[in-house]
């Protein structure tokens, strides 16, 4: 039996169709089609009908509709007129809604001058040392030593070690060694300066691009008693660098030096600094000590020929050391390379291999810089869909008229990239303004290349990045709304977009609170740091270079320095506190395994010393004169007792080399180097003839200015060709820190910033959800509601977002500050208080925030907001 039934299209025409079909259009399509179909069941039949109907789907279908679209002209996105247009719409909606407008410029602002700074400094460091012609081809021997089941490694090596590299491994083509000398006193007519410099090889200025204003690189440093100096040095002394060569110069008041070499001053881009220069041959003759392939100290670089494979070499040289000198059982020294460039910023050993340094610090604070302009973006972005059901009639009207959604997304990217624009004019005048702050902060001279190409293009490129980057989702997202919906009676805006919304603050906010622990962890580090107890008083405490006459006259000075008002005993020393950087492995002691070695840090002191450090002896005595037998005794720390093992140690023999003595005393452990080491042994002896080294003066509290113009006076009498200078105790040991307290307050301004951003971003948001919700509020307050609970309504929705943002952001940061602390021996610990801080400091920041407009909108009278109803 036949029925009636109506016809119908295909069914996989229509389910195709709804499936591929534009969402956009497609309701509006598929009705066209069945009108059509219905017409050509009537004009032609329900085959032809079929077959049209389904030829029609096909071409529905969006890859086939879009290629169909070649034979039409479509305005692209980009084209001039469109980008105009684009513009002009943009500049008429930034009016329109000037306090919007003001936060976005603003928030993009504040990160983007944030990252130009930081990228200023990271391209300043990265810039270190790159400047050599010779830099692919320049490396740095460095020593990694084994022994006691540990394994170290450091750059100082033997003084004889460059010489014989070039000799020996023929992939060597050039070679030098260094080693610094400071404040060294120079005299020439009637003028004297304390410069600083350095002892180099002959090849020094042929393997590296200091330029040569008068000499020749080959033989600026090939002669005994010669010394090049800088541009700036031969002006103090003789007025021009052509004044100055062949003239003699008075080294030290006893060596005169004939200046054979004037290079230019070295760029502040290179590790080494330094005004003058003197030939390696006078270093080796000055100290004997050097020869011996036993001593370590100097640097070491080589020059490698063009096309050397440096693994091959530093295979080569693995045992070199062990061609002039005997192993020893128990320990092993090996020499590896690395390459010269990248030594500034990886210079931390870690079980003898190099294991980062400064690149860690250019690291995180590019890691900063981003964090910081993705907050930005975030905010543009949320405000941006925020604010989209003002958008959204817009959008309705421009596809109903035919607007392409690449065209829409033209135009909403546009309006990101002319805000951007405006944001990094105010940007790059904010970087300009703060830059001589940031120097000061920083140590460096940073300016803001504007003549540079590069300096447009980064600019270009960070314009471009966050133009995009801000303006990419609330283009995709304005772009994709249906015309038939949005102009049905405006849009709601859906779940998933609301949900992505809140993500937004959620992230923002995460990136801030970490950004407030890494302040929190960094600053308490730094306090740590600074008033840890270092088992000696390093106030009022200073130091003096025992230079030319003090040589020989420091127990004149002792005596009459002891005589002055404010100083309560003096000392000496080889080198300062916090720089004993000598070891030795041949210390002897009665019972010590012969297969055992073990590296002791060394100096060599004069009496008195533990009374003017403040030390503390656990047991025995300080040097005295009235024990004769001093003069081959010995001070250990606590830490060297016990890798030595004595029970009773004073009085108990202990040798150093071929030198035997017993301990006269053990004192309790403190700090000779930075916190990031442990304290290592120590031995001690008594050396009151030193030829060089430090003048220590313990003064009273409060009578500094009275003691140093005493001492000042008494060197001058005692020495009179050296200017007078001294270092306070205090003074050098802030200097072991300095790279930690740059980025301590760094750290705090940039997470300041950081908080400020995504406030912007969360008022921002307040203000339009108190716009959203003006009736609504009208209405609860006619009905009773207080204007606590208003407030609480508004701002409890925020908050919850602050709150998880917290409980992300709290495992992140205590992970991260662990890996940054885990560079110190003697460090804080991550405690559950700092993320509570840093949580509540983000939430009260937050409340004040969206309290204002909160309360703003408690406040307003419910007349007003329900008139329109």
């Amino acid at each position: 039996m036949r029925t009636n039934r109506p016809h119908s299209p295909p069914r996989w025409a229509t389910t195709l169709l709804r499936c591929w079909a534009d969402p956009a259009t497609r309701e509006e399509v598929e009705g066209d089609l069945l009108e059509l179909y219905s017409d050509w069941l009537t004009t032609a039949g329900k085959r032809r009908a079929d077959w049209r109907y389904s030829l029609n789907a096909l071409k529905l279908v969006r890859p086939l509709t879009q290629s169909n679209i070649t034979d039409y002209p479509s305005p692209f996105f980009l084209n001039a007129s469109m980008i105009r247009n684009y513009f002009t719409i943009a500049w008429r909606n930034l009016i329109r809604n000037k306090a919007f407008s003001g936060i976005n410029i603003l928030g993009l602002a504040l990160g983007m001058t944030c990252s130009i700074l930081i990228l200023l400094w990271v391209q300043d460091e990265r810039s270190i040392d790159a400047f050599h012609a010779n830099g692919s081809q320049l490396y740095q021997v460095y020593e990694r030593q084994e022994y006691d089941g540990t394994v170290e490694a450091n750059y100082f090596t033997q003084g004889l070690l460059a010489d014989e590299l070039k000799q020996v491994i023929p992939e060597v083509q050039r070679a030098s060694s260094l080693d610094d000398i400071n404040a060294i006193a120079f005299e020439a007519g009637n003028r004297i300066y304390k410069l600083n410099g350095t002892f180099a090889g002959a090849d020094f200025f042929q393997m590296f691009s200091y330029p040569l204003l008068q000499g020749t690189p080959a033989t600026a440093l090939n002669r005994p008693g010669s010394i090049a100096i800088s541009r700036r040095m031969a002006g103090q002394f003789f007025g021009s660098a052509d004044e100055a060569i062949g003239k003699s110069i008075r080294y030290q008041n006893k060596e005169e030096l004939q200046v054979t070499a004037v290079f230019e001053n070295i760029p502040a881009n290179s590790s080494q600094q330094f005004d003058f220069l003197r030939p390696w041959v006078d270093f080796v003759k000055l100290n004997p000590w050097a020869k011996n392939w036993g001593n370590t100290n100097p640097l070491t670089f080589v020059q490698l020929r063009p096309g050397t494979d440096p693994v091959k070499v530093e295979a080569k040289i693995k045992d070199f050391v062990y061609r002039y000198r005997a192993k020893n059982p128990g320990s092993r020294t090996e020499l590896a390379l690395q390459p010269y460039a990248e030594k500034y910023l990886h210079a931390t050993f870690k079980n003898g291999r190099i294991d980062g340094g400064r690149i860690e610090y250019v690291r995180l604070f590019s890691l900063v810089a981003l964090f910081i302009l993705l907050i930005a973006c975030v905010n543009f972005m949320n405000l941006a869909t925020a604010r989209s059901t003002k958008r959204a009639k817009e959008v309705g009207v421009r596809k109903v008229v035919g607007a392409l959604r690449s065209a829409l997304i033209g135009q909403f990217v546009g309006e990101a990239l002319l805000i951007t624009s405006l944001a990094i004019i105010l940007a790059v005048a904010l970087a300009w303004l703060l830059l001589p702050g940031f120097n000061t902060l920083t140590g460096k001279q940073l300016n803001l290349p504007i003549g540079e190409p590069r300096f447009w293009a980064l600019l270009l490129g960070l314009l471009l990045l966050t133009g995009f980057l801000s303006g990419s989702y609330p283009a995709l997202f304005l772009s994709s709304l249906s015309p038939s919906r949005v102009l049905k009676g405006g849009l709601s805006v859906n779940a998933g977009a609301a949900f992505f919304r809140k993500g937004l603050v959620v992230f923002q906010f995460s990136l801030s609170i970490m950004l407030i622990v890494g302040m929190i962890v960094m600053y308490r580090q730094t306090s740590y740091i600074q008033t840890k107890n270092l088992g000696y008083n390093r106030e009022n405490l200073l130091y003096i270079p025992i230079e030319g006459d003090l040589t020989a006259k420091y127990e004149l000075l002792k005596s009459e320095a002891t005589k002055l008002p404010g100083v309560l005993s003096v000392s000496q020393m080889r080198e300062s506190p916090t720089q004993i950087g000598h070891h030795i492995n041949d210390v002897g002691w009665a019972g010590k395994d012969p297969t055992l070695v073990t590296s002791f840090a060394n100096t060599a002191v004069g009496y008195d010393f533990v009374k003017t450090m403040k030390l503390h002896l656990s047991e025995g005595r300080d040097f005295d004169r009235s024990f004769g037998t001093d003069s081959l005794g010995y001070l250990i720390n606590e830490t060297a007792l016990a890798r030595i093992g004595y029970k009773d140690p004073v009085g108990k023999p202990l040798s150093w080399g071929q030198r035997k003595g017993t301990i006269v005393g053990v004192l309790k452990d403190f700090h000779f180097t930075t916190m990031h080491q442990a304290i290592e042994p120590l031995i001690i002896r008594l050396d009151g003839n030193r030829q060089w080294g430090t003048v220590l003066v313990r003064t009273e509290a409060g009578k500094t200015s009275e003691v140093l113009a005493g001492l000042e006076a008494l060197c001058r009498d005692l020495n009179p060709k050296f200017p007078f200078s001294y270092q306070f105790s205090d003074q050098e040991y802030d200097k072991l820190y300095r790279s930690e307290r740059i980025v301590s307050q760094l750290a705090s301004y940039f997470a300041l910033l950081a908080i400020v951003i995504s406030c912007l971003g969360l008022f921002g948001l307040s203000t339009f959800t108190a716009e959203q919700r003006t009736k609504e509020i009208g209405v609860r307050k006619v009905l009773g509601a207080s204007v606590a609970s208003v407030v609480a309504l508004l701002s409890t929705d925020f908050l919850k977002l602050v709150v998880i943002a917290l409980l992300i952001a709290s495992p992140i940061s205590w992970f991260v500050m662990n890996q940054w602390l885990g560079g110190f021996v003697y460090r804080i610990d991550v405690e559950w208080w700092m993320l509570a801080v840093a949580g509540v400091m983000a939430i009260c920041i937050a409340f004040l925030t969206i309290s204002f407009q909160s309360i703003k909108a408690a406040l307003m009278n419910p007349v007003n907001s329900l008139r329109s109803e």
